[in-house]
C-alpha cells in the first residue's frame, strides 16, 4: 500500500507510532560499541591485506577494494547516525567518532551535517529544495530555462556524471571547502578535517608508498562514493515520491511519503547500516541505524509501505522533473 493513500492526522497510526517510538530512540552502548568493532577494525584488517594482495593476485585486491569500500559506507554510516545524536547518549562520544569517521569518508563533520540537518526538515517541500539534496526541476522550471541551464541541467543529471564523476567531486573537493553562509565552527572543522586528512596522507605515504596509498584510496573512495550517492538518490528519487509546496507541507506526511523503503539482501543492508529503512528514519532520526530493522518487524504500518527493489531502482534513473500537475517523477522523454 503506498504512503500516500495514509492519512497523518493526530490519530492516525503513524502519529500513534511517534508518540511511542521513545523505546527505539535510545543508544544501546554495547550495540554501538560493537557495531564500530566489526566495521572499524575490518576496515583497517582490510587495509593491511590490499598492500600484501598486490604482490599477490590483483583479482584479490579488486575484491579486498570492493569490500574496503562497503565498509567504508558503512563507517559513513555511523558518520551519519553521530550527527543525529542516535549512536550514543554522550554528546562528546558522537561528536569525536563522528568526526574520526568523516575523516576517513573524506568529510567534516559540522559542514555535512549542518546541510543534512535542513535537508531533514525540508524533505518533500519544492519551495525549500536545494541544501543537502539532489538537484531536482520542476517541468515548468525546466521548460522556462534557457537552453545553457537546460543543457547545465541534463549533464547534472545524467547517471555517469551524477554517480561516477560525482562521487570524486563530492568527497574530494567539495568537502574540502568552506563557504560564506558556514560559522566560524563549521569552517574550523573543514580545516580541522582537511589537515587531518594531508597527516593521514603523510603516513600513509611513508608506511606503504605514496602511489600505492593514492591509488587504493582513490579506488575505494570512489567506489565507496559510488555507493553512497546512489543510495541517498534512492532515498528521494523514486516513482511514488511526493514534493509538495510550502502551504501544504506537513513533516510527518513528507517524511513517509517523500523518502523511501529500500529493500535489500541481507548482506548489502549490513554494509549500508540499515539505511534502506529510510521512511522510518525521517519519522524518528534520533533512532540508531541497528534499531531500525526492529521498529519496521514490529510495527505493521511500516510494512504497509511498497518497497523500492534493485529492479524498480533502475527505472528511477529516467526519471529527472517534478511535473506538479501529474504530482511525479517524469524523464526528459515524458516532455
Amino acid at each position: 500500500m503506498n504512503t500516500r493513500q495514509k492519512e497523518t492526522s493526530p490519530t492516525s497510526p503513524w502519529q500513534n507510532f511517534i508518540k511511542n517510538s521513545a523505546s527505539y530512540q535510545k543508544p544501546d552502548t554495547l550495540k554501538s560499541v560493537w557495531q564500530i568493532v566489526n566495521t572499524f577494525i575490518p576496515y583497517v584488517g582490510v587495509w593491511i591485506l590490499l598492500v600484501y594482495s598486490l604482490s599477490v593476485s590483483l583479482w584479490l585486491t579488486a575484491f579486498l577494494l570492493i569490500i574496503a569500500a562497503g565498509l567504508l559506507v558503512r563507517l559513513f554510516i555511523i558518520f551519519h547516525d553521530c550527527g543525529h545524536g542516535s549512536f550514543f547518549k554522550s554528546y562528546k562520544a558522537n561528536r569525536y567518532i563522528g568526526m574520526l569517521f568523516g575523516i576517513l569518508a573524506f568529510t567534516p563533520f559540522d559542514k555535512w551535517h549542518s546541510l543534512h540537518g535542513k535537508h531533514h526538515a525540508t524533505v518533500g517541500n519544492l519551495d525549500k529544495r536545494g541544501d543537502g539534496d539532489v538537484w531536482t526541476m520542476t517541468k515548468e522550471e525546466y521548460l522556462a530555462s534557457s537552453k545553457k541551464r537546460r543543457l547545465y541541467y541534463r549533464i547534472y543529471r545524467n547517471p555517469v556524471v551524477m554517480f561516477g564523476i560525482g562521487s570524486l567531486y563530492v568527497f574530494l573537493l567539495q568537502n574540502r571547502l568552506t563557504k560564506d553562509w558556514m560559522t566560524q565552527k563549521q569552517k574550523n572543522n573543514v580545516y580541522v578535517t582537511n589537515i587531518a586528512l594531508v597527516i593521514l596522507f603523510a603516513v600513509m605515504s611513508v608506511a606503504i608508498g605514496f602511489f600505492t596509498y593514492l591509488i587504493l584510496q582513490l579506488i575505494i573512495l570512489y567506489l565507496a562514493g559510488m555507493a553512497g550517492l546512489w543510495l541517498f538518490y534512492l532515498q528521494h528519487q523514486y516513482e511514488d515520491v511526493s514534493w509538495v509546496r510550502s502551504d501544504d507541507w506537513n513533516y510527518t506526511k513528507l517524511a513517509l511519503e517523500g523518502s523511501s523503503f529500500v529493500k535489500f539482501p541481507k548482506l548489502l543492508q549490513w554494509f549500508s547500516g540499515n539505511i534502506g529503512y529510510h521512511h522510518i528514519h525521517h519519522i524518528n532520526a534520533r533512532i540508531p541505524n541497528y534499531n531500525l530493522p526492529k521498529c519496521y518487524a514490529e510495527n505493521k504500518i511500516f510494512r504497509e509501505v511498497k518497497p523500492v527493489t534493485f529492479r524498480s531502482s533502475l527505472k528511477t534513473l529516467r526519471l529527472r522533473l517534478w511535473d506538479e500537475k501529474l504530482q511525479k517523477l517524469i524523464g526528459f522523454q515524458d516532455i
